[in-house]
């Protein structure tokens, strides 16, 4: 038995418990059961993929892994005891960040360390989930971090409005698009750096016109493209547990914000498109810091116990 085929046989049933534990988060009476299989799935798969890295790695390559699991275990558990439950919907927000941040480097590695295609239709395909994953983590990092910083209340949460904002997160989907075409058929650094840009100035852009007052749904809405972004990452690192587990938080992620969009009266596009907040901007969103993270907190976890089937 090989340490590809126990890794894989750990993914499997990681996959498992990660779909046991979102049936048991969909309910208030199981919701204790379903955090453990939560624990349990990431447990198991982190053991799974640390076999298979040390496997055919050198001795600096393991020093430098322990080392960046051994610190980040020690962040997540610090700030996990030091956090109260009105300001869980911030450090969410904040662990998405990572995650957006993660699927970037696993871009720009793809990129890089660019691996040999017996046909050059794989090679394109490589290319564009390269573009996509980066684009998808970058817009989420830096998201992520305004969300963090308006709930926070370390920027004012008043929504941001610029002379024709809906124009330009367009013209960025678009220019998206049109870099995409552009480096799979021929690829280059510039491009690159250039989506990169563009991707970081428009997550922030997204949430930044939105309210301190409507973060409960950016904070899902984050969570959704968090997922998308991990999968993206699965794709080019040929991990299928990523992928499974990218697409249940995107998917899962996308609902949730569509319950929460109903609950709070929201149009759904509206939420994706970013800045349906101005409708509510006239009232309380801009003040007081404290009222709006109480109400995050509430809706953010209120809207965790519907049912994701």
């Amino acid at each position: 038995m090989t340490a590809q085929s126990i890794a894989t046989a750990a993914y499997i049933v990681a996959a498992l418990l990660f779909i046991l534990s979102l049936a048991g988060l969909s309910k208030h009476e199981t919701a204790r059961s379903g955090v453990v299989y939560g624990i349990s799935g990431m447990t198991i798969a982190l053991v799974a993929t640390i076999i298979l890295a040390v496997e055919d790695a050198s001795a600096l390559g393991i020093v430098l892994l322990v080392v960046a699991v051994l610190i980040g275990a020690a962040i997540g558990l610090w700030r996990a005891r030091i956090v109260e439950m009105t300001g869980m919907p911030e450090l969410i927000a904040l662990l998405h960040s990572f995650v957006g941040l993660a699927a970037v480097l696993v871009g720009w590695n793809g990129y890089l360390e660019h691996p040999e295609f017996p046909l050059q239709s794989l090679e394109d395909i490589h290319n564009a989930e390269v573009f996509i994953g980066v684009f998808i983590g970058a817009v989420t990092f830096t998201g992520s971090i305004v969300a963090n910083l308006k709930l926070s209340a370390k920027i004012n949460s008043a929504p941001l409005v610029l002379p024709g904002k809906n124009l330009l997160n367009l013209g960025a989907l678009a220019l998206f698009v049109i870099l995409t075409v552009w480096f799979v058929i021929s690829p280059a650094l510039w491009l690159l750096i250039l989506v990169t840009i563009v991707a970081l100035a428009l997550g922030w852009h997204l949430v930044a016109s939105i309210g301190g007052g409507d973060m409960p749904v950016v904070v899902s809405m984050l969570n959704s493209y968090s997922g998308w972004a991990a999968a993206a990452a699965g794709f080019l690192l040929n991990n299928d547990l990523l992928i499974v587990t990218g697409a249940l938080v995107g998917s899962s992620g996308a609902y949730l914000s569509y319950i929460m969009c109903k609950a709070m009266n929201r149009s759904f596009i509206s939420v994706i498109a970013g800045g349906f907040g101005i409708a509510a901007s006239g009232g309380g969103t801009s003040s007081g810091i404290p009222e709006t993270c109480r109400i995050a907190g509430s809706l953010f976890f209120r809207g965790m116990g519907h049912r994701f089937s």
